[in-house]
This record gives C-alpha cells, structure tokens and sequence, in this order.
C-alpha cells in the first residue's frame, strides 16, 4: 500500500511539474507591455482587487492559490521530513521564489511577482491543512523512538 501510495504521489509530482512549468514559465509575448516586477507584498493583491474586474481578480488570485494546493499535498508524501505547517510553508516559499526568480529574469512576457509566491505558499498550507497531512502520516507513521519507553503511561486501574 506504501509503494502504491508513493507511485501515485510521484506521478502526481510529475502531473503538478509539468502544470507549473506550462503556466508559468511559457512566453507571453503579447503580455510584455504589461509586465513589471512586483517585491512589495500586497501590491499586486491590492490592484487585482481595485482595479481588475471579478474574473479577473477570480483568475489570478484563486489561480495563484489553486496552484500551491498540490505542493501541499505531495511534498509530506514524498518528502517525510518536510512535514509540519512551518516545515512546508519554508519548502513552498523557496521553490516558488525560485520559480518566480526564473520567470523574471528568462521568460519573455512574465516578471517576478512576490504576490504570486505568497498566493502559492497559502495554497501549500491549505492543501497540508486540508489533505496533506492525513496523508503523510498515513505512508509515513511514525515511528516509537527508545526514549518513548520511559514516557509512555500506565493502564490506570
């Protein structure tokens, strides 16, 4: 069940991959014009909601969110170690920045976005919250340590 759990999650990581490197980091030649780099968190947040029509504040932002959601799934699953709320939102907030760093500096017609690394870092940690978690612990239990003999408790009686 492990090894089917583990192959699934892989090909899942695969599935995700191949998603975030389509939208992310493909051309957007006719977006040029558009595009301007954003290190201030909020900014982008503030002029999707302020300026931009529903959808389009809809699209971006749910699309953001939507998009770290399987980050926060697979990453417990594949990686043991990097379960915990703090552990996954640090591993999230890395990748995505890098990400978002080679979006920037190669890709015609994308800039880099602190907005979008912030939007994909709580779409990790609502995927972990939501799902993530149960199955983490779920292939990788854990496991009873020697000093646990000394704590564990007596049947009361």
């Amino acid at each position: 069940m492990r090894a089917a759990a583990m192959l699934a999650a892989l090909a899942g990581t695969v599935a995700f991959s191949v998603v975030l490197a389509r939208l992310t980091l493909e051309p957007s030649p006719a977006s040029v014009a558009l595009t301007y780099s954003n290190v201030h968190p909020g900014q982008s947040i503030r002029a999707y909601l302020d300026h931009g029509t529903v959808r389009e504040a809809a699209r971006q932002l749910g699309g953001n969110l939507l998009l770290g959601v399987p980050f926060g799934v697979l990453l417990p699953v594949l990686v043991p170690q990097a379960r915990g709320l703090a552990r996954v939102a640090v591993c999230t907030t890395v990748v995505m920045t890098l990400v978002e760093l080679v979006q920037g500096a190669l890709v015609t017609g994308r800039a880099f976005d602190i907005d979008d690394v912030i939007l994909n870092t709580a779409g990790a940690l609502l995927g972990y919250l939501l799902l993530g978690r149960r199955l983490g612990r779920a292939v990788h239990p854990r496991r009873r340590h020697w000093w646990h003999r000394f704590t564990r408790r007596s049947p009361a009686g």
